[in-house]
């Protein structure tokens, strides 16, 4: 299919993610202050959505803990920045299998907790946008799966749906997109729906022009879709996304690096960003334009 190119472009920044990079930069926000800061310099510099995790403050490893996300999310809104939240709601599906002769029990990593407690923090903190990762995957560590059954799937896109947060479908392969479009269909997720089409993820779609483009042509004509790719590949994917129809993200959750031995912050990767899609020809639209696009409400919790 000929390409389209997206002329009104959104840049989602993931500040922090959950991958075990804490200690491999010192731009990698651990603290919910750290994290809160590094979203709103993120958006200062252009980005319309904030996609943010919450890590230990102490050891900077990944967490679930409700308090952290509500302390993110109330230093967001309480600055003087405007920026559309996305909170995670991928963890809690994680399986650490033991060798392989021996597969159970599970070894330490192993987060397995149901449907009610993977979204608690959304119903508490209620974003605008939450992640819904719409398939069970193998990633690059040998035993280590990331688990999402339809029946969870179902049950948590529902309880999104109820809470008036609009799930962003993390599709890691081609498969995500055909059980999305079946929540859709079975009217778990409105018809409107919001995707995130994620490229090179070990061992999902592959980061190569060929697979985008079958992504992309799995999307549904109404519905709105963004894409990454990981590390040194980041910059590329900003440009084949706006290309191919559809908006960006950047992050430190993707990609370190600003250049060749030269770690990035944040804000510097939308920076970036933003100068490609303008260069492009294209404009990169705000907050306010997001919620309209989107059909969005930005809310208090209660």
């Amino acid at each position: 299919m000929p390409l389209t190119m997206n002329r009104d472009v959104f840049i989602t920044c993931a500040v922090t993610g959950s991958g075990s990079t804490q200690d491999r930069s010192p731009h990698v926000p651990r603290s919910p202050q750290q994290i809160a800061e590094s979203a709103i310099a993120a958006a200062k510099a252009g980005a319309a959505v904030v996609h943010c995790h919450v890590r230990d403050p102490e050891t900077g490893k990944p967490s679930r803990d409700l308090k952290l996300y509500r302390e993110v999310t109330e230093r967001i809104r309480d600055s003087d920045t405007d920026v559309v939240l996305n909170l995670t709601a991928g963890m809690g599906g994680d399986i650490v299998f033991g060798d392989v002769e021996n597969p159970f029990p599970t070894r330490e990593g192993t987060d397995m907790v149901g449907a009610t407690e993977r979204v608690a923090h959304i119903a508490e903190c209620l974003p605008e946008i939450c992640t819904l990762d719409c398939g069970t995957m193998n990633f690059a560590e040998a035993d280590y799966v990331m688990t999402n059954t339809p029946g969870m799937l179902t049950a948590m896109g529902g309880m999104m749906t109820k809470l008036g947060v609009k799930p962003e479908i993390e599709a890691f392969d081609t498969g995500h997109l055909w059980y999305a479009k079946q929540l859709v269909a079975d009217g778990v997720l409105e018809k409107n729906a919001l995707v995130q089409l994620c490229m090179g993820v070990p061992w999902g779609a592959p980061d190569d022009l060929n697979t985008l483009m079958a992504m992309v042509n799995n999307v549904p004509d109404d519905w709105t879709f963004s894409a990454f790719g990981l590390g040194r590949n980041q910059m590329a994917y900003v440009a084949a996304s706006v290309l191919a129809g559809g908006n960006v993200r950047v992050g430190l959750e993707d990609n370190l690096w600003l250049d060749k031995g030269v770690l990035a912050e944040n804000w510097q990767l939308v920076e970036r960003a933003g100068n490609i899609i303008e260069n492009m020809g294209a404009r990169v639209i705000g907050p306010a334009q997001v919620r309209e696009q989107l059909g969005l409400t930005k809310r208090a919790p209660k």
